[in-house]
């Protein structure tokens, strides 16, 4: 059963603020660890934050034996009622540089209340100048944490932080996504209007639409995911890469798919197209702001592939 604050005594308060210094010690060592790949700067920033809490907790181990001995009772945070628990680092994984500071605030925040409602129930002078000392220095340490960051992440090492996660953001992200999108959004067309003018039936274009997108985003997805375990290439993780290229493949052909649900075969064929259009537009604009293909480029080859895909499809209709 978690016991309040306000019951525990000198002893227990000091217990538990070494339990809190060696939590918080670890959490930014754990914070440097996920970081240090991705971001090297700012993990050795977090380092340095461990260090600080590691030399708290020893002036809290040294005053501990001086006043209560060798022992020390296991008292943690969720012991103590209404005490905002950590999460563990393994719960935010992957862990982004903004999460990881906001996060090395809020536990500096934490930790000044909690010394300064430990020192106002101290009664010892030298428990209670030490807390008050803690909470000054929790203070401090935000205060660390800005010169830290000022020293250790230069204008240089940010912006090669920030070039490198831009690039992984790409990687990851962008192309999985845009190879899918392409691949969803031109290849149903054929299906999808082939179908829709040999049955002049929008309930089967529809059908054939929805299966098509469906299979081909389940084969894009594992394709993805397959075709590289990112170690090497540095694209990250293949399940995601999967995900994001298996779901933009449906995308793309599921948004010229669901105007045929409307009974009427000419406003669903011409809404289609229009949406259609809008789908190749954005491939090419995600082609020109992310991949710096220039813009009459990206829209020239998205609009004559999509438009000899659209043409075959009709021609296959017609025929």
């Amino acid at each position: 059963m978690a016991r309040k604050f306000d019951d525990l005594s000198e002893r227990e308060m000091l217990a538990l603020a070494i339990a809190n210094e060696e939590e918080d010690g670890r959490i930014y060592a754990d914070f440097a660890d996920a970081l240090l790949e991705n971001y090297p700067s700012t993990a050795k920033m977090f380092t340095e934050m461990a260090a600080e809490e590691n030399q708290h907790r020893r002036w809290l181990l040294d005053l501990f034996v001086k006043k209560f001995g060798e022992h020390i009772p296991l008292i943690r945070r969720q012991d103590i009622k209404g005490y905002i628990v950590r999460k563990p680092i393994w719960q935010f994984r992957p862990l982004g540089v903004d999460a990881a500071r906001n996060r090395a605030a809020e536990m500096e925040r934490d930790a000044e209340r909690f010394y300064r409602l430990a020192a106002a129930r101290a009664s010892d002078a030298a428990i209670r100048k030490l807390l008050g000392d803690l909470a000054e220095a929790e203070v401090k340490h935000e205060h660390l944490a800005a010169y830290l960051e000022e020293k250790i992440l230069t204008p240089e090492a940010r912006h090669d932080e920030d070039e490198h996660a831009r690039r992984r953001f790409i990687l990851q992200i962008i192309q999985p996504g845009l190879v899918g999108l392409m691949d969803g959004s031109v290849s149903t067309l054929a299906p999808v209007f082939a179908a829709a003018f040999a049955t002049q039936n929008p309930w089967n274009a529809f059908l054939v639409g929805l299966a098509a997108s469906l299979g081909a985003g389940i084969s894009m997805g594992f394709a993805e995911a397959l075709a590289d375990d990112g170690k090497l290439s540095g694209r990250g993780a293949p399940l995601l890469r999967g995900a994001v290229c298996g779901l933009m493949t449906m995308a793309g052909g599921i948004g010229h798919t669901l105007p045929f649900l409307i009974p009427n075969f000419v406003t669903a064929t011409v809404i289609a197209c229009v949406v259609v259009v809008i789908e190749l537009a954005a491939i090419a604009w995600i082609q020109w702001r992310y991949m710096d293909t220039p813009p009459l480029s990206a829209a020239a080859k998205v609009m004559i592939g999509g438009a000899l895909v659209f043409a075959a499809g009709v021609l296959i209709g017609v025929g």
